[in-house]
């Protein structure tokens, strides 16, 4: 039997906090530093490690942890939500993102349905229409093939898709498997769009308008947006638009679209990267097979992550470990650093991955809760950060916990060696002498130059930035945060808190204002 129960009621959590504290810079200095780093390291898939030599842990904190785990039935909850119990208990919904990529456990269904074989069936129309858009056999009206895709739609319908096209282009374009172009506008900010059409050959465009319930403002207004653009080039949008939403929205069956493919309530937008969402842009910009790749990344991800040891379970270790670090250590934020370029939007989406789940006040019943749940969470790639805000994460008066990413080759296959290395090794280089400075510091009389050292990190190492790869990162940090919600009795399938600020604005919109709220509309002239 499952029990939810308020992380500060289980026996477990307050043993950990009893616990003795890690010296980090005495543990990370010397012998004993190169030894730690050598067995603090968890096989994730797809040959990446997850290495938390670094972190605040010992053997006593592990342990503490593995018995908090257990005692919050972490494995037992992820195994009810992929069999697909009602997890999602804002929305009274079950949770099947994991189902895009493959079948953990039961078969799953809702009204009548396989859900597993409807992810597959529109993740194949999806295929054939991208091959059938490839090979010319659907064309604008002049029967000439479409080079771009533009993606229209804003927070997962656009961070994560954005951020692993970014990821995978430059891959792609080496390995030939680059199909076209790919473009995003998700701001109602006329500028975004308007910079997008600017940029491409509106004739051989075609455009990808994403929303679930197909009245998302944002989406619905830039969608217009590009009908009139369209129409002044004399074109019929109709012929350059595809719809990715809900069975029962109404852009499902409407003639403004080419085709429309279907996604369902049971996703939500920032776990819908491996859902049509993601499927229709990816498998058009790169093709079919490498959109596959990255689901199997994923898929296999997700089976380590159903492992009920969390010593051999990546997404829970780091989960728990981070747990600690907000819910004992008291640090607030989280720092994604990614010493990669391609993965230059991850930490974008991250953002809205683990802030929109997890920042949450009350727990799964709609009760106050008495602990701090969810991290700020921020971050750019390595080494652009460095000259920038790791000032404040070396030297300021905050600790913030950092969660490195590295690999050990570019994507380029071909690098250049400068004075004596290479530009990949003058990059992991910097990513492992960060780690070092950050746990070890450096003491020095003149106390501006002083570094206290004891600054944790993690880093997650894999061979190179592929489908494969990305996919398994992808779900590592989607389980991650999952886990973190299980341990703090939230629900982290809901947003309740995107919605107040869309209904003040369309009252502002229409007029029905007063107090603040009608002098900030007078200000901006609306």
């Amino acid at each position: 039997m499952i029990n939810w129960n308020n992380l500060d009621t289980l026996k477990s959590f307050e043993e950990l906090k009893k616990v003795g504290r890690v010296n980090l810079q005495e543990v990370m200095s010397g012998e004993s530093g190169a030894e730690r780093v050598k067995k603090c390291s968890v096989p994730m898939a797809e040959g990446m490690v997850y290495n938390y030599a670094a972190k605040e842990v010992d053997e006593d904190v592990l342990a503490a942890l593995k018995k908090l785990a257990e005692e919050a039935q972490l494995s037992e909850k992820f195994e009810a939500l992929y069999n697909g119990e009602v997890i999602n208990t804002g929305e009274k919904r079950m949770v099947l993102h994991q189902l895009t990529r493959g079948q953990l456990g039961n078969k799953v269904e809702a009204d009548g349905v396989d859900k597993r074989e409807f992810y597959v069936k529109e993740q194949k129309r999806i295929a054939d229409f991208a091959n059938k858009v490839h090979n010319g056999e659907i064309t604008n009206a002049a029967g000439e093939k479409f080079t771009t895709v533009v993606q229209i739609g804003i927070g997962g319908s656009d961070l994560g898709p954005r951020a692993m096209y970014l990821a995978l282009e430059n891959w792609a374009k080496r390995n030939k498997t680059f199909k076209m172009e790919a473009k995003f506008i998700s701001n109602v900010d006329p500028d975004d769009a308007s910079a997008v059409l600017n940029s491409i050959d509106v004739a051989h465009s075609l455009f990808i308008l994403v929303s679930k319930s197909g009245t998302t403002l944002e989406t619905l207004t830039n969608q217009s947006f590009v009908m009139n653009a369209l129409e002044k080039a004399g074109l019929d949008p109709a012929k350059h638009m595809i719809a990715v939403t809900s069975e029962t929205s109404p852009l499902a069956h409407s003639d403004d679209f080419i085709e429309a493919f279907y996604m369902d309530d049971f996703i939500g937008g920032r776990y819908s990267s491996t859902s049509g969402v993601g499927g229709a842009v990816l498998s058009l910009a790169f093709g079919p097979d490498v959109f596959a790749q990255f689901l199997d990344g994923a898929a296999a991800e997700d089976k380590l992550s159903a492992n009920k040891d969390i010593f051999e379970n990546p997404a829970m270790l780091d989960a728990m470990i981070g747990v600690y670090e907000r819910n004992v250590l008291g640090y607030e934020s989280t720092a994604v650093l990614p010493y990669s370029q391609a993965l230059n939007r991850f930490p974008a989406h991250l953002q809205q991955l683990d802030m929109e789940s997890n920042g949450k006040q009350v727990n799964r019943f709609g009760e106050p809760i008495s602990y701090v749940t969810g991290p700020i969470i921020f971050g750019e790639p390595g080494t652009n950060g460095q000259h920038s805000f790791y000032q404040l994460l070396h030297q300021g008066t905050d600790i913030v916990p950092l969660q490195f990413i590295g690999f050990k080759n570019s994507q380029i296959g071909n690098d250049v060696d400068i004075q004596g290395s290479t530009s990949q090794q003058k990059l992991c280089a910097n990513v492992a002498a960060q780690i070092v400075a950050f746990a070890c510091g450096k003491k020095d009389e003149n106390l501006n130059k002083n570094f206290k050292g004891g600054r944790p990190s993690s880093i997650i190492i894999g061979e190179e930035v592929n489908p494969k790869t990305l996919g398994a990162l992808l779900a590592h940090f989607e389980n991650k945060v999952m886990f973190q919600g299980f341990v703090w009795n939230i629900n982290s399938f809901d947003q309740e808190g995107v919605q107040l600020g869309k209904v003040l604005a369309k009252k502002v919109l229409a007029h029905e204002t007063d107090g603040a709220l009608a002098e900030y509309s007078k200000l901006l002239g609306i």
